[in-house]
Formats: C-alpha cells, sequence, structure tokens
C-alpha cells in the first residue's frame, strides 16, 4: 500500500474511535448522575486501574505503554465531564460559595495596609497604584506584613511576589506555608533602578554600593563597572536610601528608586540602570478574608503531590487543560524537613464562578494531602 491507502485506512479508524468516544462519553454522563445520587466521588483509582490491566491485554507488549497513556487521557477527560456537572461539598467548597454570595464587591478607594521596609520602599508604590488613599504602615519585614493582617492590625498587606528580571521572591514564597490569608488583587509595578548618592559624590569614588538583593540581581550587569566595590545587601531599596542618607558618607552609593532619592535627600548619578529595560515587580494585596472584587478573573493556589506516583504532575496538569484553564505560573518550592517533598504554587486564568473550576479546586482540596486557596483576584497592570 501507498502512503494514502494507509492514511485512508488510519481516517477509517480515527472515524470509528470518535463515534466510539461519543458513545463512551454519553454513559459517562449516566454515571455522573448515578455518583451524584449516591454521593461518590469522580475520582476511582481502583476501577481505573483494573481497566487498564484489562485494555492493555489486548494488544503486542511494546504496544501496552502507549496504549495506558491513551486510556490516562480518555479517563481525564471523563473525570472533567464529570466535574462539570458533579456536586461536591467540603470546607473550601463552602468558603467559596459564602464568598461568592456576596457578590461582586466593589474595591475601596481607602484602606489601611501593612507595607515591607520604610517610606519610599516599592511596597509602598504598589499599595498606592492599588488605593486612591493608602494609609500606609510599614514593617521590618514579610513576616510582620502578614502578621499585621492575620491579627487584624491592617485590613490588607502588600507583598512582592516575583520580578520579570529575578525570578520569585522565595521569601514570601516560602512565608505562604505558615500563614493564613487570600489574595485579592495584585498589581504590577514598573521597576526602574538608579544609583543616588549623596551631594559631591563621585562616580569613580564609589567604595560600597548598597540595595536590596533582588535590586542587584537585576542590575547584574551594570554593576559590572564597580569591579572592586563592596556590594551590601539590604532589607529593600527604600532601606538602603535611607541607610545611605543617615551615613552622610560621600564613598557609598545606593541602588533605588527616583522617589527615594527625592524624599531622602540624594542625587542622582544614573538612571536606569537595571539591566532590561522591560522591568516589573509583581505585588500581591492579601487580606485575612475571603473576598471577591469585581472583574477577578485569576486565581492562585497552592497544593502538594503525591510523592511516589509516577506522572502526579502531568495529571493534575491535565485536569487544568481539560477544563480548558490557562496556567500562567507553575512554581515548585522544597518544604523544609519533608525529605524532597515540593509543594507546587498555580496561577490560572479563570472564573471562580464557573461551578467546574469550583469542583475542581474541591476535588483537588479532598485529594491532595496539602491544598490552599490563596484567592481569586484581578491584576492591575
Amino acid at each position: 500500500m501507498d502512503l494514502s491507502e494507509i492514511r485512508n485506512q488510519l481516517d477509517v479508524i480515527d472515524d470509528k474511535i470518535a463515534d466510539l468516544y461519543g458513545e463512551r462519553m454519553k454513559l459517562v454522563a449516566k454515571v455522573s448522575e448515578a455518583k451524584k445520587a449516591s454521593g461518590k466521588a469522580v475520582n476511582d483509582p481502583d476501577r481505573e486501574r483494573k481497566i487498564l490491566l484489562r485494555v492493555t491485554d489486548r494488544v503486542e507488549e511494546d504496544m501496552q505503554v502507549y496504549l495506558k497513556r491513551v486510556f490516562e487521557t480518555v479517563f481525564e477527560t471523563s473525570k472533567a465531564y464529570q466535574t462539570m456537572n458533579a456536586e461536591y461539598h467540603s470546607e473550601i467548597g463552602e468558603k467559596i460559595s459564602a464568598a461568592l454570595l456576596k457578590g461582586d464587591l466593589k474595591f475601596p478607594a481607602k484602606a489601611r495596609v501593612a507595607c515591607q521596609g520604610v517610606q519610599g520602599a516599592y511596597s509602598g508604590i504598589a499599595a498606592d497604584r492599588l488605593f486612591e488613599l493608602a494609609d500606609i504602615t510599614y514593617f521590618k519585614n514579610f513576616d510582620g506584613v502578614f502578621q499585621a493582617v492575620e491579627k487584624g492590625f491592617c485590613k490588607y498587606g502588600v507583598l512582592p511576589i516575583e520580578n520579570s528580571s529575578a525570578g520569585s521572591v522565595n521569601q514570601v514564597y516560602d512565608l505562604m506555608k505558615e500563614h493564613k490569608f487570600y489574595i485579592v488583587k495584585s498589581v504590577r509595578v514598573p521597576i526602574n533602578h538608579n544609583l543616588i548618592v549623596n551631594k559631591d559624590t563621585d562616580i569613580k569614588d564609589i567604595k560600597e554600593i548598597y540595595s536590596h538583593e533582588q535590586a542587584l540581581s537585576q542590575c547584574k550587569k551594570y554593576l559590572e563597572k564597580f569591579p572592586f566595590a563592596k556590594i551590601t545587601a539590604c532589607p529593600n531599596t527604600a532601606v538602603a536610601a535611607k541607610t545611605l542618607s543617615e551615613s552622610g558618607r560621600k564613598d557609598v552609593a545606593a541602588i533605588s528608586s527616583r522617589e527615594c532619592a527625592e524624599l531622602y535627600g540624594l542625587k542622582l548619578l544614573e538612571t536606569n540602570i537595571q539591566d532590561s529595560d522591560n522591568n516589573y515587580t509583581r505585588f500581591i494585596l492579601i487580606a485575612k478574608e475571603m473576598e471577591f472584587y469585581e472583574n477577578a478573573n485569576k486565581i492562585s493556589i497552592m497544593t502538594t503531590l503525591p510523592q511516589n506516583s509516577p506522572g502526579s504532575l502531568n495529571k493534575l496538569l491535565a485536569k487544568f487543560s481539560n477544563l480548558g484553564i490557562n496556567l500562567t505560573k507553575l512554581e515548585s518550592r522544597p518544604i523544609v524537613g519533608s525529605g524532597f517533598e515540593f509543594m507546587f504554587y498555580f496561577d490560572f486564568e479563570c472564573d471562580i464562578k464557573n461551578k467546574g473550576v469550583q469542583n475542581l479546586l474541591v476535588e483537588l482540596d479532598d485529594s491532595t494531602e496539602q491544598f490552599v486557596f490563596l484567592g481569586a483576584y484581578r491584576e492591575k497592570v
């Protein structure tokens, strides 16, 4: 047979597969109704294993692994179809339902906000972009921001989560596991770094440079101009500027914002020194209570996966794909003291009002050892 004849035969087989798949999904719908009536879970691993053992016996040994993957895909699409119409009940599901009953809340113009650092910090700039009137209280570290929200001292907290050049702010991700909160909004802030100094400082006299470790990373190429200068990390760029101003030293510079230069009476020696012109930091706004503000179109979660289950991440990704969900971020962080276990962080675009999405979240809550719904929100660009 030539190629066209082979393809014609494949087309006939593909049409039969499509027809059989349609018949199978009609039966899946009946299974879904039966499970709903009996309160049984959509996921049935034991049933899937028995099917795989049976059907793989029908093909040659060298085809069995491939057939297994085909049927795993069939299972995932079947479960996604069932999930769209299933009724799940769990604590997280009830909290989401209760928050949705409040309707789309209008985002407040004024609020008391916790930020890390000192006046002039980029977190404060982010707060001012989020609110018309932000009553900002600054805390020494990120943990202080989480605690201020958790204990009700501030209604909201602003935290940097990732930078387009330097990547994720790992310290914030690690603290997420230790605190209870919800993301209610996020914002992207353009980051333009500048080399700032005390007055009468000459660039050739600089022996030390202060800044935050993320800013230093974002200006790595620029710092090659100072091969012998001592690099000193500070809690954030605003602290670097304040420390420089208070020192009065003429042999030290700081990498910070234009706002900090003005605020602390410093001179802009060189501007826009970041390695990338498309440099921004994404900040999240956290609250103690779950709140859904109008036009929320993004969801964040974190979860563990079974350690000794091959393909567990791929199976989870398939759940998102089968619901047509666009993943925008996947991050993994080791869980301290767990013996190579990881916490996975997901950002994805979808509507929290979608019943299939709600069912997926509840299913993940029921089927994973640790699951945290971080929030549904809109990102301001």
